[in-house]
């Protein structure tokens, strides 16, 4: 494992970073636990004004901190920005209400006394992060619980090695107290190793459905609680609408941000008989004219240009899967070209996947819009809910009632209507079935590594 900015826009490696030692981690783990001991003391309204100046750091240096991404995985300028500036609202978020979230709740009794519940912090936390959201998944772990008054060791992906301590020293500037938040350069074994630790209390990791089952099964060997968010192949199910073109558009926009490369995008688009031909023939023709740039050039200013993926092995894992899909009898309208050596995959509009495949139950991250046809509401309605994730999903129709109707039955953790997702610091984030377990954003990201303590004074 190397700690690398490997640039997707050549594959050229142009820094690296050495993994941390034993002694390193050990050391980190013990300033973490004693650092949580302090921490959890001070009052949540100092905590909050440390937490508010992170949001305003995150806010001032976004031109930068889009940069650093845009190189280390091929962000687009425009949506680094736009990354950085959530991580902000986040920590805001998180500042302006987290002493309530984190107050004490009286609980009516009929016992002699007086009863409530106490939110009280657990200690050191070990989060994993992945590449694809540099700054906003650290953020929507970090907010939380240092308002809480928990203690974070963050392991960041190995291709984000800039940005990890780009938020380093966010944190730091902030003026968060020493051992608070540290950030480590830590390889697979020394991860197993910290969840093992008893110092560790929890451990909270974003990424792949392969990494939580392993995460997932240290935690509960080792008795501690985990939050896992994991992938998604969200259903995106449009059931009528005035402007076929336009619906089009917008499921495309959708399943293109950040090259396709995000846990709930629009992977499955669900599309009614009577609009899939013109729905189809749209995403087709927009698919032709994409051409790729380099992603700092990519301002929001034309939208028929693609970044590349966030490496080659990734464009090339993509690729795999695409020719597998279309060997089960998908068909492909257009795109789907892998660079010779590079990371960019041109846009691609498949249909037909069949539902007895392998392909059908795979989460395709990248640029690749799936569509399928179906002929009636509950025949959409089963199709998206043939899904091994169960991460988020969307319905559209002129009639709100009709796909408010589909949306409830939707098997997801974030069901939407009438837009591809609601989106917010206050909107809480999380998936069912194998897209995980716990919840992110919002007051409920405030509940999940806390001592909800039962505290009872007798008359």
């Amino acid at each position: 494992m190397t700690y690398r900015v490997q640039t997707p826009t050549t594959d050229e490696v142009i820094e690296t970073f050495p993994t941390a030692t034993t002694e390193e981690i050990e050391n980190t783990v013990i300033t973490a636990d004693e650092a949580s001991k302090s921490w959890g003391q001070v009052g949540i309204e100092k905590r909050a004004a440390i937490v508010a100046k992170a949001a305003e750091l995150f806010d001032a240096r976004k031109r930068d901190l889009a940069e650093i991404i845009a190189e280390e995985m091929g962000k687009p300028l425009v949506e680094g920005n736009e990354e950085a500036e959530f991580a902000a609202e986040i920590f805001k978020y998180y500042a302006d209400n987290g002493p309530n979230f984190a107050a004490d709740q009286e609980i009516p009794t009929n016992s002699a006394g007086r009863a409530m519940i106490r939110r009280l912090p657990i200690g050191a936390l070990l989060g994993v992060m992945p590449w694809n959201f540099p700054y906003y998944q650290v953020a929507r772990f970090a907010a939380p619980n240092l308002m809480l008054g928990n203690t974070i060791i963050l392991k960041h992906a190995e291709i984000c090695p800039r940005s990890a301590l780009a938020i380093s020293q966010i944190l730091n500037d902030a003026g968060l107290p020493q051992g608070v938040y540290n950030n480590v350069f830590a390889s697979h074994d020394q991860i197993a190793d910290m969840i093992a630790n008893p110092r560790i209390q929890g451990v909270s990791l974003t990424g792949s459905e392969r990494a939580g089952a392993i995460i997932g099964a240290q935690a509960g060997k080792n008795l501690k609680k985990a939050v896992l968010e994991l992938g998604g192949s969200d259903p995106y199910i449009v059931l009528d609408t005035k402007d076929v073109q336009a619906a089009a558009r917008l499921a495309w926009e959708t399943r293109m941000y950040n090259t396709g490369q995000a846990c709930n995008s629009n992977k499955r688009l669900i599309v009614m008989a009577d609009i899939y031909d013109e729905f189809v023939a749209e995403l087709v023709e927009i698919a032709q004219q994409m051409k790729p740039v380099d992603p700092k050039e990519m301002d929001g200013t034309d939208t028929h240009v693609y970044g590349p993926l966030s490496s080659r092995a990734a464009a090339e894992r993509l690729d795999e899967q695409l020719r597998i899909a279309l060997q089960e009898g998908a068909t492909l309208h257009a795109g789907g070209a892998l660079a010779d050596d590079t990371a960019y995959f041109s846009p691609a509009v498949v249909t037909g996947i069949p539902r007895d495949s392998d392909s059908f139950y795979e989460e395709f991250f990248g640029p690749v819009a799936a569509v399928y046809k179906v002929e009636s509401d509950e025949e959409a309605l089963e199709l998206a809910n043939d899904c091994h994730f169960g991460l988020g999903g969307a319905v559209f129709s002129e009639d709100s009632e009709r796909a408010e109707a589909i949306a409830k039955r939707l098997a997801v953790g974030m069901a939407n209507v009438n837009t591809p997702a609601g989106e917010g610091a206050e909107l809480p984030f999380g998936g069912v079935k194998r897209s995980g377990f716990g919840r992110e954003l919002g007051p409920l990201a405030m509940d999940e590594f806390v001592n909800k303590q039962m505290y009872f004074v007798a008359n």
